[in-house]
């Protein structure tokens, strides 16, 4: 208990936003506990009301209520942001790592392809990648997967390079300890401070980038509540029924401003300089 007070007397900034982030999963998860309503139950009696003691954020244009629609558009977003940074700092530290170790023909191959996908625009990229698999909230995380794992393979071979050549890496090979040891134990560690920073620092930027597939059709698809598809809906009552682009426009910027606020604590807890 005393480490623990001390941590929170040491990192206050991470505390807040680490608690304020595991809230909104929170809310995700207890989504059904939360909504006041079915959020996709439509009454169409009741289209696009505006905010009231029935409808805290109003209701849409199929009457559905725009607060439990949020809520559990929560559920989607961050599920959709989290799998989407789980698997581009997986695949993309595993290929930077083989790459930085083995270097030669290995390397050569995944960098180039690396600045293949560098060289063209990422949102244009996914946005054709979603293009040619369909619409749907599963295939705009693989389009943007294809597209986004190249900057933790950079990061992670950059990591490699940099430890390489120490004498404590020449001694483990000396003693006789395997590839895959001398990669979990000294590559994997040198590297992951820098990665876990940036995968927290890119929940936001990817929750955006899924919204905005959803927001030209390329993401989740009716009824799913989802923010971006949320804001596509709202988009043409955006002078009769602000509210419907308000609400849902706001709970993206709360979300990505607490996941980056959160990344850049998390920078100081881990930096090694630090110390």
């Amino acid at each position: 208990m005393a480490k623990l007070k001390n941590f929170i007397k040491k990192n206050p900034s991470f505390t807040v936003f680490l608690v304020l982030a595991v809230l909104l999963v929170a809310a995700a998860v207890f989504a059904p506990l939360i909504a006041t309503h079915d959020p996709y139950e439509a009454v169409l009696g009741d289209a696009v009301q505006p905010p009231s003691a029935g409808h805290w954020f109003g209701t849409d244009r199929m009457g559905r209520d725009l607060f439990s629609r949020v809520i559990f558009g929560a559920r989607t977003s961050l599920t959709a942001a989290l799998a989407l940074v789980g698997i581009i700092v997986v695949v993309g530290t595993f290929l930077g790592i083989v790459a930085g170790y083995f270097g030669g023909v290995l390397d050569a191959v995944i960098m180039r392809i690396a600045d293949m996908m560098i060289s063209f625009p990422g949102m244009v990229l996914a946005i054709a990648v979603a293009g040619i698999l369909g619409g749907g909230i599963v295939n705009a995380i693989i389009a943007l997967s294809i597209v986004s794992w190249t900057k933790y393979a950079r990061l992670a071979r950059s990591m490699v390079l940099k430890i390489y050549n120490r004498d404590y890496i020449a001694a483990a090979r000396v003693t006789g300890s395997t590839t895959s040891h001398i990669l979990w134990k000294y590559m994997l560690p040198n590297a992951l401070p820098t990665i876990l920073i940036t995968g927290a620092t890119d929940i936001g930027s990817m929750m955006l980038e899924i919204a905005g597939l959803s927001f030209l059709g390329f993401g989740a698809q009716p009824p799913t509540a989802e923010w971006g598809y949320m804001l596509n809906e709202g988009r043409a009552y955006i002078t009769a029924a602000p509210w419907l682009m308000i609400f849902p426009g706001l709970a993206i910027f709360v979300t990505v401003v607490i996941f980056n606020l959160l990344g850049d604590s998390l920078r100081d807890v881990l930096d090694p300089r630090d110390e």
